[in-house]
């Protein structure tokens, strides 16, 4: 027989904690509908989890509109610039192998690259490197639709004038990432693509993520969309090869959160890695920024998170980790019209107030 009085406190616990669980269900039900409010319209998937246990898990509106199927927890969504965490992580991996070192000179690895002795690794992890970003180049749209190898995405950007010098600012900047992207095939030996499948998804169990594609057959791929004046039309068509390793990786929410535990449970890095991909940084005049390797370091009510979204024709994500607390929320959208980051920064806010531990 259970004593009365611990049994009183084991039923007030199960109360409380169905009474939390019911009350986060409830707001980040009404959270996500403000926005995802059309259900035969393009839709987005949630999940959220508290100590690596998964507390909400929801899909919205459409995966395809043409066939007029339903978004399923289960669909597979560019994570656009997501893709950065996976490229950094990789950085640090090799780091880890002793094959490279962040303060290593980008020339150590591309010999021609311009003022490539000044520009490190570190320098392009944490977008202080000062290189033009190739986003924002009005010759884009002649490469957009071509197949690029790494070493032509390179030579695309890499003789335009530099913004400014390696450490003087931080400036988000795709075309460092896509240099790093670079580097770890020369110094791994393998693509990009194969790297991240073989080091990073398959030890994470992350057995529905992909390198995008468009023609390869994806089971529960989400189909991206955009919206103008007439209504929704289907994603504009691009080259993979052209975001590469600063924007061209596929997951699922439940993909993310294996991702989240390997980093967590140091699957992948050991302490000292994970520590400098969670680090702030400095400037060269000794000014503090909010960005580590991979990931924006920002707070929420207070708390300390580490946060990253991501944005390619068609989709749109945001994830959130709140290590603290070990909270951890992401949210993606099959059409750019709808944006999760700040209903995925809401979402951990109520959770945040929610849960006692």
């Amino acid at each position: 027989m259970i004593p009365r009085k611990l049994f009183t406190a084991l039923l007030l616990l199960l109360l409380f904690c169905s009474t939390n669980a019911q009350t986060i269900e409830k707001e980040t039900d009404s959270l996500i509908a403000a926005e995802f409010n059309d259900p035969n319209g393009p839709g987005g998937v949630f999940i959220v989890s508290h100590k690596g246990k998964t507390i909400y898990r929801k899909a919205f509106g459409k995966a395809n509109l043409e066939l007029n199927v339903n978004m399923t927890p289960e669909n597979v969504f560019q994570i656009g610039s997501m893709t950065k965490q996976f490229t950094s992580v990789a950085i640090l991996m090799l780091e880890q192998q002793g094959k490279l070192n962040v303060s290593d000179p980008v020339s150590k690895y591309i010999k021609d690259y311009p003022s490539g002795d000044k520009i490190t690794i570190h320098h392009l992890l944490t977008h202080t490197s000062g290189i033009k970003d190739f986003t924002k180049m009005k010759a884009l749209s002649t490469i957009a639709q071509k197949e690029m190898k790494p070493e032509m995405m390179v030579g695309f950007f890499k003789n335009e004038a530099a913004d400014f010098a390696p450490g003087e600012k931080f400036e988000y900047n795709n075309s460092g990432y896509v240099v790093l992207g670079y580097i770890i095939e020369l110094v791994s030996g393998q693509t990009y693509e194969d790297f991240i499948k073989k080091n990073i998804f398959e030890k994470a169990g992350m057995t529905h993520s992909y390198y995008a594609n468009d023609r390869q057959l994806i089971p529960n791929r989400a189909y991206g969309y955009h919206q103008k004046e007439h209504g929704f039309v289907n994603k504009t068509m691009i080259s993979f090869s052209v975001p590469f390793s600063s924007g061209s990786l596929m997951s699922t929410v439940d993909d993310m959160l294996k991702w989240q535990l390997a980093l967590t449970q140091n699957t992948l890095l050991n302490q000292t890695e994970t520590k400098k991909a969670f680090q702030k940084y400095t400037l060269n005049n000794g000014e503090e920024f909010t960005y580590g390797y991979g990931w924006h370091l920002k707070e929420i009510n207070g708390i300390p998170d580490r946060e990253h979204g991501g944005s390619i024709f068609g989709f749109k994500s945001m994830g959130v980790y709140i290590p603290g607390k070990d909270i951890y929320v992401i949210g993606f959208s099959n059409c750019d019209c709808h944006s999760p980051t700040e209903i995925t920064r809401n979402i951990a806010n109520t959770v945040l107030k929610t849960v006692k531990e």
